[in-house]
């Protein structure tokens, strides 16, 4: 198992990063990274750490060797439940605000290993590359980020169609030893703190576009691969007191861009193939392995809001009002849903050949829910806040000058709680509900899985219609225009 002080040491290894008009020489001590990388680091320490062992590690059945679950491969429902209770355990180290933390494209690529014959189907060699580096993976530990959205230019055109015919990823040459590629992805979600990175396309390519479709994994440090960051929340979060989320878990987000990087061909798993970048997501268990990740995280997320607007209610003194405690009821049974509708996907899982897997449907229905019900979740908890969010102490320096801390203790009043901590409270909640960090959870949970007509799309396409059909059949069969019809046998 890998340890926190050799994942830190590994993000050592010449990677080109920019940030502000400069390269970044060391991620792991530039203080646009240095406070998240750590916070990533802690959940490999977990994972070593003998009391969790059991909870957060098993032995896979190719290997005598223990590894993360995040790896993990459900043979059954009580292997799947295992696996989710990890998982919890990972979100609850950073209540949920790390959404690229390395089970997710861990749980990616293990669906893409689950539905091998898929692959296997289409090229065998391109499948024995998948199988390979999934194990590669796997016992090597490593924290797998992706790049799968294409840059925003002329949307109303295919990626050929644009002025730049290498905008996007693609193709620019092969040769005995692997494939070139040259352009742009997005949105490289913890690629600074990230050991590789999964480049593919999840939007649907046209047949003339076969450039793009591409499936594969490079080291974040291979030449001529260039890491465009955005602005750090961390680095204009100094104070962890006044900053506690966007100070340790901003886990950063990028444009990618491959200045004609030699993949070899043991890493790529899908070559100009349109159908095949569709089906490594839709025809595997990929697309829900990945996503059911993400609402077993969400859920922790949800959580940690619903303690916040407690405490709120409770610090200011409004807890046992009834219109409050309306709000709070609301937004519990909203996380309960979420909540419940993750361990529904569990109870109604089923096999796929060895696997068990989440069910589909209600896992593609929770993300329709819950992309409409997170903006509503925080404007809710902001509302109930009311002004407290915006008046407090400037910087944690205050209560350092004694005239300050002195009209600090007058005018931040609590029945429960004294000064000090009630700043400490609004200052984490502004965090998690108005800050620019706080703005991008929002729109990061919004569009993660894609845009609403996209998640729709999915819980459209796998709902039980003949179920739901027979039963309107079983209704028109039972009367017609002379009354009630008698069933047949």
């Amino acid at each position: 198992m890998k340890t926190g002080p050799q994942h830190l040491e590994s993000l050592r290894d010449g990677r080109e990063v920019y940030l502000n008009g400069a390269k970044v020489a060391d991620v792991t001590e530039h203080p646009a990274f240095r406070k998240s990388v750590r916070s990533m680091c802690r959940l490999y320490d977990a994972q070593c750490d003998p009391a969790l062992r059991h909870l957060l590690t098993y032995v896979p059945d190719d290997s005598k060797e223990r590894a993360s679950r995040i790896w993990q491969l459900p043979a059954s429902f009580d292997e799947l439940v295992a696996r989710r209770e990890a998982l919890e355990h990972l979100a609850e180290m950073h209540v949920g605000y790390l959404g690229r933390s390395p089970d997710h494209v861990a749980s990616c690529i293990s669906g893409m290993y689950m539905g091998l014959e898929v692959f296997q189907a289409h090229d065998p060699a391109r499948a024995k590359a998948l199988a390979d580096y999934y194990r590669y993976a796997r016992d090597n530990d490593l924290f797998l980020t992706y790049v799968i959205i294409n840059p925003q230019a002329d949307r109303s055109k295919g990626a050929h169609e644009q002025a730049d015919p290498f905008l996007v990823a693609g193709v620019t040459g092969k040769d005995s030893r692997g494939i070139i590629v040259r352009g742009g992805k997005m949105l490289g979600t913890s690629s600074i703190m990230a050991n590789e990175v999964f480049v593919t396309c999840i939007a649907p390519l046209k047949p003339d576009e076969a450039a793009y479709a591409l499936s594969f994994v490079v080291p974040m440090n291979a030449p001529g691969l260039k890491v465009l960051s955005r602005r750090s929340y961390e680095e204009a979060a100094p104070s962890v007191f006044d900053y506690p989320l966007s100070s340790r878990f901003d886990e950063n987000d990028a444009v990618i861009y491959f200045d004609d990087v030699h993949v070899p061909w043991e890493r790529v798993f899908v070559c100009e193939s349109p159908e095949m970048c569709r089906k490594q997501f839709h025809a595997t268990p990929a697309h829900v392995y990945q996503n059911y990740q993400a609402q077993v995280r969400l859920t922790v997320k949800l959580r940690f809001l619903m303690g916040v607007a407690r405490r709120i209610a409770e610090t200011n003194g409004i807890i046992g009002m009834p219109p409050v405690q309306q709000t709070l009821g609301e937004l519990a049974a909203q996380a309960a849903m979420i909540e419940g509708l993750v361990s529904a996907m569990e109870v109604r899982g089923s096999h796929r050949g060895r696997y068990f897997l989440p069910d589909p449907h209600l896992l593609y229905a929770a993300q329709v829910l819950s992309q409409d019900m997170y903006p509503a979740f925080v404007t809710a908890i902001r509302e109930l806040a009311g002004g407290g969010l915006i008046m407090l102490p400037s910087a944690a320096e205050d209560f350092a000058h004694p005239e300050l801390a002195r009209l600090i203790g007058k005018t931040q009043k609590s029945p429960v709680a004294d000064s000090k901590q009630r700043v400490k409270l609004f200052k984490l909640a502004w965090d998690a509900l108005g800050s620019e960090f706080a703005s991008r959870h929002l729109q990061y949970e919004m569009f993660y899985a894609g845009a609403a007509f996209v998640t729709r799309g999915h819980s459209f396409c796998n709902y039980d219609w003949d179920r739901a059909s027979a039963l309107v059949d079983h209704m028109l069969a039972g009367y017609d225009l002379e009354g009630e019809v008698e069933p047949s046998p």
